[in-house]
C-alpha cells in the first residue's frame, strides 16, 4: 500500500470530511487570532463578532461529529488502515 494507493469509496468520504473538518479549523482559529488582536489592544469583540464566533465554532462542532460518523462507517481493516496512512501524512 504505497501513499498513491486509492482510498476505497467509505474511506475516500472519510478523507474528505478530514479536509472540511481542517477548513472550518482554520477559519475558526483564524478569526479566534483576529479576536485576540482586538483583546491585546484593550478592545472587546462586537455582539456580531462574538456570535459569528459562535457559529464559526457550531460549524467545526458539525464537521467534527460528520467526520467521526464517517470513519465510524469504515468496517474493512484495509481502508480504514489506508485511510489513517493518509492522515498521518497529510498536512490538512
Amino acid at each position: 500500500m504505497s501513499a498513491d494507493t486509492p482510498l476505497p469509496p467509505e474511506a475516500d468520504a472519510a478523507w474528505q470530511t478530514y479536509l472540511d473538518m481542517g477548513e472550518s479549523k482554520k477559519i475558526y482559529f483564524g478569526f479566534l487570532q483576529s479576536l485576540d488582536m482586538k483583546y491585546n489592544k484593550n478592545e472587546s469583540p462586537s455582539i456580531a463578532e462574538n456570535l459569528k464566533l459562535e457559529q464559526l465554532l457550531a460549524e467545526h462542532d458539525k464537521r467534527v461529529k460528520a467526520f467521526n460518523t464517517a470513519m465510524s462507517t469504515i468496517e474493512d481493516n484495509s481502508a480504514r488502515q489506508l485511510l489513517i496512512n493518509k492522515l498521518t501524512n497529510s498536512r490538512a
